[in-house]
């Protein structure tokens, strides 16, 4: 004889009728109909060669089998209902960690924060900061949001959240600030430009959108990180280039100016989780977000 389990819908089955002492009220239970469950019993009989019930009166007795494989089925049963709900209870009590750059965490998120906590009580959220090195596929990140272009990785759930636009901006404490901010786009070509080592073609794809000749470009102090050319920038050390959302907050104080405007990029920010950890934090999440970047467009 068979040494696998029965079916487990036949196991339910059984395991809510004996425990209701009827056929109806574990169809009931189960959301199916009375049919449903007598054909399930019937199933388990024959994998397992022996009786589970005999009819008594208009109801249903155990047979000795039957109190064995009862009591069994219902430890077994409760148990699984009790480790599901400390997983599932864990999984809520869990924070959701967040990988980002320091820059989009620095510039972009932290003023935003107090509004999501608000907005999103529940989430508790945790950010987790890098650069280039954040990987949700690996243990201790539930998600990443990210600067990228598609197509996109085949083992990740990405929700697109907004197109990038990136331009030159510059600090009122330049030196050549009111000439430049009444200059064509072409000024920028006799300036020394701040740039970053990790967003090498950012200057020449803007100069390209603006029919410049990307080569003529003056590259001056150079950056490792984002962010801190954006803090060069607002100290008055020269024109930068950035991400729109990374400056919106230093456009409306005043600290830095974009007489260019942006321009759209093939790049997205999205956010991104593995397939294989869906998560109902992360579409709720990504909707907070969505809707924060068109605020930011208004």
């Amino acid at each position: 004889m068979s040494r696998d389990l029965p079916p487990l819908n036949a196991l339910r089955a059984f395991e809510a009728a004996a425990r209701l002492s009827s056929v109806s009220q574990a169809a009931e239970q189960l959301s199916v109909t009375h049919g449903a469950v007598s054909r399930q019993l019937k199933v388990l009989e024959e994998h397992l060669g022996v009786s589970l019930f005999v009819k008594e009166g208009r109801g249903l007795k155990l047979t000795e089998a039957g109190v064995r494989l009862r009591d069994a089925s219902s430890e077994a049963f409760d148990r699984l209902r009790n480790v599901c709900t400390e997983l599932t209870q864990s999984h809520i009590d869990a924070p959701f960690v967040l990988g980002c750059s320091g820059s989009l965490l620095a510039r972009w998120f932290i003023p935003r924060l107090g509004r999501l906590n608000a907005d999103l009580p529940d989430l508790r959220l945790h950010l987790s900061a890098g650069e280039g090195d954040l990987d949700p596929r690996k243990p201790g990140l539930d998600a990443l949001l990210v600067f990228a272009e598609p197509p996109w990785p085949a083992d990740m759930h990405v929700y697109a959240l907004g197109s990038e636009r990136i331009g030159p901006v510059l600090s009122p404490r330049l030196g050549r600030y009111q000439q430049l901010c009444h200059a064509p786009a072409s000024a920028l070509l006799g300036e020394l430009l701040l740039h970053t080592t990790s967003r090498p073609q950012a200057w020449p794809s803007w100069a390209q959108q603006h029919g410049l000749d990307a080569k003529a470009l003056n590259y001056g102090q150079g950056f490792e990180h984002l962010y801190y050319l954006l803090e060069a920038a607002v100290a008055g050390l020269g024109v930068a280039i950035a991400p729109e959302p990374l400056v919106a907050e230093d456009l409306k104080a005043g600290r830095l100016v974009a007489p260019w405007g942006f321009k759209q990029t093939p790049a997205q920010l999205a956010l991104w989780l593995p397939k294989r950890a869906a998560d109902g934090r992360a579409r709720q999440l990504a909707q907070w977000l969505k809707a924060e970047l068109a605020r930011d467009a208004d």
